[in-house]
């Protein structure tokens, strides 16, 4: 077969391999690679990318070399003759390389001295976007013009291909980037210094984060309900060496009893009905991470069992699989029940218990925490307010009474969720007392202590709120009542006559 239908015959093959593997781009290259040392004699060939954003160039397929060659093949703008022909879109022929300076070998692949040396632009929307070389046995410079022309056709030919896989690349990276992007966010808003709270126990608790962050001890966080022990599982793992890896969070008393177990461990194809086709559970995705377990006292006793072979071994097998699996987790579990009791109960196994109860932390309910209040409902007021858009300013003395008199049942969380509704209602930047849910709204509070039992009464409750903002008006002004009957678009007179009914002293916030 003569030269020109050798080359025609290998373009055929190229353009039926580029029809087969439309979706496989670095097996297509690697493939027209071989096809060209296999059918036409080429030595070796590289093809070199450039970098996104960068000006470097790195080989992203090849023949004829090994890999530790491959990562040595990087190469900037107009370094070597890889580097010329990306900086200026021209072919470049060397008939002898050990006889060209720009020749630099920087793969280290070649030993021999009679090798000739040819590599061309591929060009894409008139944008050199990379390079294709081979090497040849050393031959006469026309028959290499030959190669050298039946080269640039296929650089024409790969041109969309390698376009497709450079932009394949370009969102990898930005992808990393934007992962690693969210867990820097990630670490920066779970770190300790961003957990809120500044009385006895809340230090207590920083310090047992930080002596048990980067150790692989298993942690068992005890506390009421929205006390904030899922808040405390991922600052342990965002400050320990996992922080890179996944955090998983499984509640187990919102999952029914006959899932639980194929959503910590996966199930195989067929294992019960529904189960049509393999699934990962939880422990496989959170290896190398941390996997935290809410409310683990809900879990059934069979759960209990699998669950203690995890903690001991590290080894499980799926639902209706035989294949055991092993993984390398850090187990934070939290449970706002008593387990003690369920010991005691045959509802909790103790082996289970002892495992898990490694590295207690307790967290205190709110209602001792009296001191950490203000500082948490100013934090969920600059969040909400933010949020929504809202310019909060402060929040009234009557709602402070309110917060401070309220014995918080459902603890941070009704607190957050108090702030959320109150931000929602307010019209001035003000939370008022007015603002807060009914339930911290206690007769005290809001001067209706004299209601009668059976209903309320109205000139009561009108005059409980016109007193909250007059003594809001007086503080903003400093008890000037001319200024307050300004700002209340009222006469001074009338504020006068409604302030000394009320019993309001307005000397108390000059």
């Amino acid at each position: 077969m003569n030269q020109s239908k050798k080359e025609l015959n290998v373009l055929y093959k190229i353009s039926q391999t580029i029809s087969a593997r439309q979706h496989n781009i670095s097996e297509l290259l690697n493939e027209v690679l071989q096809i060209m040392e296999t059918d036409m004699g080429v030595l070796r060939g590289t093809l070199a990318l450039r970098k996104p954003g960068t000006d470097i160039l790195t080989i992203e397929a090849s023949s004829g070399l090994s890999d530790t060659e491959i990562r040595r093949g990087q190469y900037k703008l107009g370094e070597g003759v890889t580097g010329q022909v990306a900086q200026s879109g021209t072919t470049e022929l060397i008939p002898d390389i050990s006889k060209s300076a720009d020749f630099l070998n920087r793969t280290k692949a070649r030993d021999d001295n009679e090798t000739a040396f040819i590599c061309v632009p591929i060009i894409h929307h008139k944008e050199v976007i990379g390079t294709m070389s081979i090497d040849l046995p050393a031959a006469e410079e026309e028959e290499l013009k030959g190669y050298t022309l039946f080269l640039e056709h296929v650089a024409q030919i790969l041109a969309s291909a390698v376009s497709t896989i450079r932009e394949e690349i370009e969102e990898r990276i930005a992808l990393e980037s934007e992962n690693e992007m969210l867990r820097r966010q990630l670490g920066d808003r779970y770190s300790i210094d961003n957990m809120v709270g500044n009385c006895n126990s809340m230090r207590m608790i920083y310090e047992q984060i930080v002596q048990v962050a980067d150790s692989a001890a298993t942690v068992l966080v005890r506390g009421g309900s929205g006390t904030g022990k899922e808040l405390v599982a991922r600052a342990i793992h965002f400050n320990s060496p996992r922080k890179n890896n996944a955090f998983v969070s499984v509640n187990c008393a919102a999952l029914p009893e006959n899932l639980i177990e194929s959503e910590l461990f996966g199930h195989e194809k067929g294992a019960f009905t529904g189960a049509q086709q393999q699934r990962k559970g939880r422990f496989e995705l959170a290896n190398g991470g941390t996997i935290f377990l809410d409310e683990i006292g809900d879990i059934s006793p069979a759960v209990q069992v699998r669950l203690l072979r995890v903690l001991q071994e590290k080894t499980f097998e799926r639902v209706g699989g035989n294949e055991t699996l092993t993984v390398n987790v850090r187990v934070v579990a939290a449970t706002s029940r008593n387990l003690e009791e369920g010991m005691t109960n045959n509802t909790f196994r103790e082996d289970l218990y002892y495992r898990l109860n490694v590295f207690p932390i307790n967290l205190p309910p709110l209602r001792e925490r009296k001191s950490d209040i203000m500082l948490l409902a100013d934090h969920f007021l600059q969040k909400y307010g933010k949020m929504y858009g809202k310019d909060m300013k402060r929040i009234s003395t009557s709602a402070i009474n309110m917060m401070m008199a309220y014995h918080w049942p459902g603890n941070v969380r009704e607190l957050e969720n108090c702030m959320e509704r109150a931000v929602l209602t307010s019209s001035d930047g003000v939370i008022h007392g007015f603002n807060m849910p009914p339930s911290l709204q206690t007769s005290d509070e809001t001067h209706t202590s004299l209601l009668p039992e059976n209903g309320a009464n109205l000139r009561q409750m009108v005059e409980a709120y016109e007193r909250e903002i007059l003594i809001d008006a007086l503080k903003k002004h400093r008890g000037n009542a001319a200024a307050v009957a300004r700002y209340l678009q009222a006469t001074q007179r009338i504020i006068n006559y409604r302030v000394k009914n009320l019993g309001i002293d307005p000397r108390n916030y000059k």
